[in-house]
């Protein structure tokens, strides 16, 4: 039974967490906008779309335009196989532990890792990483078991999970970094080794086509600067205590311990992809979030064996010191995580809300309004409530993203966009928040001289991530 429970338990604890607030107060963000809106497409105009853009999410959109033609619930259905592929990796770490460490290493392991608040965070997200997430934790219970006892099928179905996490994200394959340093560590017999160099080489092959051709549509990765100062803190501090942790001695039943898995993977993947970063800017810790994982493994061997060392001591009696001390640090522990957890589940999480855009433009317009979106790509936060922009003119728009096959439309040229501006007397103009970079092309420059030389300032409202203004001729507002 305690073996069962290192599964179930985190499985269950990440399913609840996961349906916790899943529809997020009916918001949603831009990428989870362009999710939405691809898997609402039919499949020949979405592969027209991926011939363009974004073939890197390729797979992932098929997966979802699938879902949704089965059941099409909205938010729900967009965020539910995060939940799930979530709830499964929470699984898969609960027996990665339990075969490392033993039963309750493993649970509490599999319980530490869904309340990450980074998990919680793509737990709940209309995108592939948990998805990926879920797939490399199982690839890695696969390598566990092909370390020790070397099967010609295990490894087929090593190559098959990371292969299919690869095509969900790219970056996945760079778990292969970790494994194989998981391999050099341990020193497992050499047909273990050939067997998981055939794998690994078939996942590399595998992806070799569609890597190649994403390579065309780089300039979708443009706007990666320099690694989030926030998201690279985040990765720092649970490396540290991952590092503190693995210091913990915990028995193996096989050649690999659980230092020796969980440490590449908590560092190698992210370490190479800022290395990768120096020359192409590519670092954003979703991309690699699978290294939560080598967090939760030696932070559940070590509260095990903290816990062990407590009942050790309580035989002679806990003092009341003591038992103030524990309560103290329980409840510190369960504040701060409830309310990560909390504003995780708000709009106010994500960098912006294209429900709270689309109402906001509704509630400042009138109909025969024309309409600009500043930068263009913002044409995104219409994707999800498109009846709410109906009667405004779109003043910019040439093609829509689904005549386009883009995924935000094309725009006429900048001297067609002014005279259609000329002939407006009011504009709701949709941009991004003040103090935010311009962009810097023809089209965005004329659209805000044209602004600031032929209109004036109504109103502006701010929402989350975004600001929407009104402008009418001189003495029209």
């Amino acid at each position: 039974m305690p073996r069962l429970m290192a599964v179930l338990a985190p499985l269950t604890v990440s399913l609840v967490l996961g349906l916790w607030g899943i529809r997020r107060e009916g918001s949603s963000w831009r990428d989870e906008a362009v999710t939405y809106e691809m898997a609402h497409r039919s499949l020949p105009d979405l592969w027209r779309t991926l011939e363009n853009i974004d073939a890197v999410h390729g797979l992932y959109y098929v997966l979802m335009h699938a879902l949704f033609a089965l059941f099409d619930g909205g938010l729900v259905t967009l965020r539910l196989p995060s939940v799930l592929a979530m709830a499964a990796a929470a699984a898969g770490v609960g027996l990665l532990g339990l075969r490392l460490a033993g039963p309750r290493a493993g649970l509490l392991a599999g319980l530490a890792f869904p309340l990450v608040p980074v998990v919680q965070r793509y737990a709940q997200e209309g995108r592939s990483y948990a998805l990926v997430c879920a797939l490399v934790t199982w690839a890695t219970c696969l390598l566990v078991r092909g370390a020790s006892r070397p099967c010609r099928w295990l490894w087929a179905g090593y190559a098959a999970l990371v292969l299919t996490a690869s095509l969900l994200h790219e970056l996945a394959i760079l778990v292969l970094l970790a494994h194989g340093t998981t391999l050099l560590l341990a020193g497992v017999p050499r047909a273990a080794v050939r067997g998981w160099g055939v794998a690994a080489g078939c996942a590399v092959v595998g992806l070799i086509p569609l890597a190649a051709f994403s390579m065309r549509q780089s300039a979708q990765v443009d706007w990666i600067g320099g690694p989030d100062p926030i998201e690279l803190l985040g990765f720092v501090v649970l490396a540290l205590l991952g590092i503190v942790s693995a210091r913990t001695q915990v028995s193996a039943k096989g050649p690999v311990t659980l230092r020796m898995l969980a440490l590449p993977l908590l560092i190698v993947p992210t370490v190479a992809l800022l290395l990768v970063s120096i020359i192409k800017p590519l670092y954003v810790d979703r991309y690699v979030l699978y290294y939560v994982v080598g967090f939760a493994l030696p932070a559940g061997a070590a509260l095990d064996r903290a816990l062990g060392r407590l009942r050790l001591r309580d035989r002679s009696g806990p003092s009341r010191a003591r038992l103030l001390r524990r309560a103290v640090s329980l409840t510190a522990t369960v504040v701060v995580l409830l309310g990560a957890g909390v504003f995780l589940r708000s709009p106010q999480s994500r960098v912006d809300d294209v429900t709270a855009v689309a109402h906001t433009v509704r509630e400042s317009s009138a109909a025969g309004d024309g309409l600009l979106f500043m930068p263009s790509r913002r044409r995104v936060w219409t994707l999800v409530h498109a009846y709410e922009f109906r009667g405004l003119t779109d003043l910019a728009l040439d093609q829509d993203p689904v005549a386009s096959h883009t995924l935000y439309g094309t725009e006429i040229s900048a001297d067609r966009i002014r005279a259609r501006m000329l002939d407006s007397r009011r504009i709701v103009a949709v941009h991004d928040p003040t103090g935010e970079p311009f962009d810097e092309t023809a089209r965005e420059a004329v659209k805000r001289s044209t602004l600031r030389a032929h209109f004036e300032k109504c109103s502006t409202r701010e929402v989350t991530g975004a600001e929407i203004t009104v402008y009418a001729r001189p003495g029209r507002c």
